[in-house]
This record gives C-alpha cells, structure tokens and sequence, in this order.
C-alpha cells in the first residue's frame, strides 16, 4: 500500500480515494487521521478479495442502484456495500486483525 497525496486525483468533498495498491489523499493531514487511514485500509482489503477489478464493477453497479433509490448522491455513497462496512468499522483500528472474508456482505452492518 502506498500513500500519494494529491488532491486532484481525489474527487472534491472527499478525503481521499483508494486504487488498489495506491491511496490518494487531499491533504496530508489525513496521513496523520487514523480512522481515515483504517477506512482506506479496508477498502485495500476489500479490492483484494475481490480481486480489485470485480471490486470497481460492483462499486459502480451498487453506486447506481442505490442512487436510483434514493436520488440522493451522499445517500448512495454512504449506503454502498462496501462503504458501509468501511464507516462502520473505521473507529475500530483492530478490525482488520479479527475481521472475515467477504465481511462487507453482512447484513447487520
């Protein structure tokens, strides 16, 4: 994994975005933000399970679906799969340690 900062690979109103093996930040202050640091490092995880390009192809597909439900854009974003599980679990900088396979898919998060 490694860190770049840059904002304008970062799309305005976020912190950063991860592109399995890189994670591009806005600011390098987020480098010193350690639940943004977890959240990124479990999307990391999440791309490699899925072996990152079927990763994107579901992030869009759920992006759209959801936006479609809502017709909200921050409700989309917030309520994708994969989203989900990185906010839930972004405070627990152990999560990664104890955390299953394919743990995005529970229902509970």
């Amino acid at each position: 994994m490694k860190f770049i900062v840059n904002r304008l690979l970062v799309p305005k109103g976020y912190s950063g975005i991860t592109l399995f093996p890189f994670v591009f930040v806005s600011k390098k202050e987020c480098l010193n933000d350690p639940q943004f640091l977890n959240h990124e490092k479990i999307h990391l995880q999440q791309q490699k399970e899925l072996l990152v390009v079927f990763f994107y192809l579901w992030y869009v597909l759920d992006f759209l679906f959801k936006y479609i439900k809502y017709r909200n854009w921050q409700k989309a974003y917030h309520n994708i799969i994969f989203e989900r599980e990185a906010y839930h679990n972004q405070d627990n900088l152990n999560y990664l340690n104890s955390r299953k396979r394919f743990a995005f898919l529970k229902k509970d998060i």
